[in-house]
């Protein structure tokens, strides 16, 4: 039976309210805040609102706009969604070579290039300024080294960190060497005169813990952390085993921080542990995994949490920032904070005492598996309210239509003989076990905007069905005179089995792929892939991975007499390692999804009401658009929306390569352009001297399937502004 969940949630709530002020407060509207109409963070603002205040554009002549300018930027595209930042009239990007570049946002005239030395932070950069604006940087990550230049000169600025770097790897209890990589591609956030962040420490087996910081801006010195896997005497320390905290990792936050600046309290959405799809070494509940988590912004102590999956065996991190809206609820005003996650599920909260504004019941899920050691938790936390914005069953009525009968026969068999049991389907060893909306589906990164003024929350939400099985781990043994192929298998091992599998059931060989394109796609990245530079895999590493690629066979000869390496051994366990492929999206043959479209949506809810007010298509895939059919959605769901005070929705998709402006109110199209590269990530809304403009990061390359993908040109990548044309006497009359 179904049983409200008041233990769930637990933070200082009178402490809280107390210190922080009052949550509730009288009135009919929540007017928008005049900081909306800049666009200087991540996003827009520092509450993640993905909304701007400003009404030049608006419906009624939304349908005028034209490409005010473009500015190319070559470069690894595919990787990059970048949202940038304009202050003072000059727009900040990632340039050719992933240079930081200075443009002048009324025109796209470069005034300053920064080399950089590795990837910068992908999604986007941040700002901070003195009270007197005297000093003013920008702050980035690459490499995972903390930096910051000079707003105005693009100079690095020495004085930060040590030489102008601080080192992301230290301080994670781990030794910084065995730590390839912690910076996430998604920027933090600017508080006062702290940078808070994330991090992205990887989903493998020996990824260090995601402990949340806050640097000093000027100095660079560690100001807090806040452990997100417990240590003794630590809160919830008792929901892991005794000496977890000294070997598992994750349980980070990649995705996008929130900050409520008038209370000091920021908002972390916090992914699942490793290993994502197995925790025999870590049976408990797992905090702070999967929480929405409210910390005192000034000193990092917890102030609530709330976990959305307990002991997650499905990559259901959340990502997607917690949203900062004010509702009317049972007759008052109330500041909330609403969470979108991969399950589809929406959580809303009271703000400052986590308290959830419906109740979420803890629902029985199913429970039995083959996997060695492993504990599956016998509930899950469920809303009343509002009702799910993605699907939650994959029955075999939903079979994409689209299909010919022989593929629709095949995947239909699958479906009979896989264990296909919604959202929380128990992971396998034995046989394929479904999961819906999938560990790539939901909602992600970018993808949410909410209406501060009206109470409403759009999300981009996106059915992308999980298939996996689970294979056993792999032995890795340093043999001397390795050849090219034994050394790519150790190179696999250590990057890529921990999302391609012990059986590289989802891997291509370099040989049928093409060696050009498979350097490319490790270099680049692909959907969910990771890009790896030349300081993470050289020349003579993708080399010597391609070899055992093409010969696993070869590579995975070992030296007779030689000790087992512990690297397939869970520590102190006796347990053996297992691996499934991330993502594993179920995809037909010609590269659609198994699933019935639409595959992506944007759902619009009104948060007084907790009720889903409408919901479109978002996008098309050409190939069925081709046909007619327009109503299928976008296979990629990697961009997310903007919503202004002129009564528009903003968002791009691909690979139709279509930039749309939606009517808030009802979903309607009421503009459309296509342009000739991808579009990805999130537009900025932003006005220099009176001119309101929208901008969108395209890159050339897209990481789908081909059949389902328009290429974008190398000369169309880079950075696409519209605005409306400009006044002349001849247009002042139209």
């Amino acid at each position: 039976m179904a049983q409200v969940s008041r233990t769930l949630w637990c933070g200082a709530a009178g402490l809280a309210a107390l210190l922080l002020g009052v949550a509730v407060r009288s009135g009919t509207s929540a007017p928008a805040d005049l900081s909306y109409a800049a666009w200087n963070d991540y996003g827009g603002t520092a509450d993640s609102a993905q909304y701007s205040s400003l009404t030049q554009i608006n419906k009624e002549n939304v349908g005028r706009l034209e490409q005010a300018w473009f500015y190319h930027a070559p470069g690894p595209g595919g990787r990059f969604s970048f949202n940038p930042l304009v202050v003072d009239g000059v727009m900040y990007v990632v340039g050719k070579d992933s240079a930081i570049v200075a443009l002048d946002a009324a025109t796209g005239k470069q005034i300053w290039s920064h080399p950089v030395e590795g990837n910068p932070t992908n999604r986007g950069f941040n700002y901070w300024e003195s009270k007197d604006r005297s000093d003013r940087r920008l702050i980035y990550a690459a490499n995972s080294y903390l930096q910051q230049i000079d707003l105005r000169t693009g100079v690095t600025i020495p004085s930060f960190g040590n030489d102008g770097k601080v080192d992301l790897r230290e301080g994670l209890g781990r030794d910084p060497k065995t730590i390839d990589s912690v910076q996430s591609g998604t920027p933090g956030r600017v508080f006062e005169n702290l940078i808070i962040l994330g991090s992205a420490p990887g989903e493998a087996w020996a990824s260090p813990p995601g402990d949340l910081r806050a640097y000093d801006v000027l100095s660079g010195k560690l100001v807090w952390t806040f452990h997100t896997i417990p240590r003794p005497g630590e809160f919830g320390y008792e929901t892991w085993p005794p000496d977890a905290w000294k070997y598992t990792g994750g349980a980070n936050t990649w995705g996008e921080i929130s900050i409520d600046e008038k209370r000091g309290i920021a908002y972390f959405p916090l992914g699942s542990p490793t290993y994502d799809l197995y925790g025999a070494d870590r049976i408990g509940a797992n905090l702070f995994g999967n929480c929405l988590l409210a910390l005192d912004a000034r000193t990092g102590k917890r102030l609530w949490h709330f976990q959305t999956v307990h002991h997650d065996l499905w990559d259901y991190d959340l990502v997607t920032a917690p949203k900062l809206l004010t509702v009317r609820h049972n007759g008052e005003m109330v500041d909330i904070v609403a969470q979108a996650t991969k399950t589809g599920m929406l959580f809303v909260f009271n703000r400052v005492t986590g308290e959830p504004l419906w109740p979420i019941e803890e629902r029985s899920v199913p429970q039995g598996t083959d996997m060695p050691g492993e504990e599956i938790w016998p509930t899950q936390p469920f809303p009343t309210k509002p009702p799910p914005f993605a699907r939650q069953q994959f029955p075999l009525e939903d079979l994409n239509p689209y299909l010919d009968p022989e593929e629709a026969a095949r995947l239909k068999l699958i479906l009979l003989n896989a264990r296909n049991e919604g959202t929380y389907t128990p992971p396998s060893r034995s046989r394929n076990h479904i999961q819906i909306p999938g560990s790539s589906g939901g909602a992600n990164w970018g993808s949410t905007a909410v209406d501060p003024a009206t109470g409403m929350l759009y999300v981009r939400t996106f059915d992308a069905p999980s298939i996996r099985i689970m294979t056993k781990g792999v032995r890795v043994r340093r043999v001397a005179g390795a050849t090219p192929a034994q050394q790519g298998f150790a190179l696999y091992v250590q990057h890529c089995v921990g999302c391609h599998g012990a059986d590289r059931a989802s891997m291509t060989a370099p040989r049928d792929l093409g060696m050009e394109r498979f350097v490319s796609t490790v270099r680049d990245g692909k959907e969910q892939m990771p890009a790896f530079s030349e300081d993470t895999l050289s020349g003579k590493d993708v080399e010597a991975l391609a070899a055992y690629l093409n010969d696993p066979a070869a590579g995975e000869i070992r030296a007779a007499g030689e000790p087992d390496d512990p690297s397939d051994t869970i520590p102190g366990s006796g347990l053996e390692r297992y691996y499934g492929p991330f993502g594993a999206q179920m995809l037909a043959r010609n590269g659609y999804s198994a699933i019935s479209p639409p595959w992506t949506q944007l759902v619009a809810y009104d948060l007084n009401e907790g009720a889903i007010k409408w919901r479109i298509p978002l996008g098309t895939t050409p190939g069925l658009a081709a046909k007619g059919i327009t109503n299928s959605g976008s296979l990629r769901a990697r961009n997310g929306p903007v919503v202004t005070a002129g009564g528009l929705i903003f968002v791009a998709t691909s690979p139709d390569r279509m930039i749309r402006a939606y009517d808030k109110d009802t979903g309607k199209t009421l503009w459309e352009t296509e342009i000739e590269a991808n579009p990805d990530g999130i537009p900025a809304v932003y006005e220099v001297n009176g001119r309101q403009y929208v901008a969108f990061f395209a890159a050339a390359k897209y990481g789908g399937q081909p059949l389902a993908a328009k290429q974008g040109k190398p000369e169309a990548q880079g950075y696409y502004v519209f605005a409306l044309p400009e006044e002349t006497p001849e247009t002042s009359k139209q």
